[in-house]
């Protein structure tokens, strides 16, 4: 077992939430992840990834090896239960990131930061495609969520697809007001304009 502490992750936490289910192999973690809909939430699409995760977690001592087994359909297969400290550790990971709101680095609001690269009809015109893959992923949600709902899934299971339909709703409006501003003018600027303001000292 490591002296650090343990390093939280969402591909960690879902794998010991399901280790909490039942002791599984990494495939029935992934097949689970798939069929109980978390990969809307996390990443299981490169295999690596998750054996990685399994093995830090095994590591750690959150996890351990339930038993290893082999049949005349699929190589041999290591089986993995969570441990006491596993089960501690999940409950302290979940209660973090459900209390405190973490700083993230997604790639979009860092590519807003740099839009100036492009022309105000280019930022409309790649906001607007932006706009139309937001507007699928939202049917997308809706379609689940009415699924989810007509199969008689408690609400606290759907949470994460009511979070995301919520997002990307709020998202796509943003985006469709963006694009509107650029189309009607009402966002616009001049080089000469940002070159005054790069001239200008700092405000303290």
């Amino acid at each position: 077992m490591t002296t650090s502490a343990p390093r939280s992750s969402p591909l960690a936490l879902t794998v010991l939430a399901l280790l909490h289910y039942k002791p599984l192999h990494p495939y029935g973690i992934q097949r689970l992840v798939k069929e109980w809909g978390k990969e809307q939430v996390v990443n299981v699409k490169q295999r690596a990834s998750l054996y990685r995760t399994i093995e830090r977690l095994n590591g750690d001592g959150l996890i351990a090896v339930r038993e290893t087994g082999r049949d005349q359909q699929y190589p041999e297969r290591t089986v993995y239960e969570v441990t006491a400290a596993g089960r501690e550790t999940a409950r302290t990971w979940l209660e973090e990131m459900l209390s405190a709101p973490k700083q993230e680095f997604p790639e979009f609001p860092a590519a807003l930061s740099n839009l100036l690269l492009l022309m105000p009809e280019d930022i409309a015109d790649v906001l607007k495609q932006r706009a139309d893959a937001l507007a699928k992923k939202l049917d997308g949600l809706e379609a689940a969520m009415a699924s989810e709902e007509k199969q008689g899934l408690p609400r606290v299971t759907r949470l994460e697809t009511e979070y995301l339909r919520a997002v990307t709703a709020a998202e796509l409006k943003w985006v469709r007001g963006v694009v509107e501003d650029l189309r009607t003018g009402r966002l616009a600027w001049s080089k000469e304009q940002l070159d005054a303001f790069a001239a200008e000292p700092t405000r303290q």
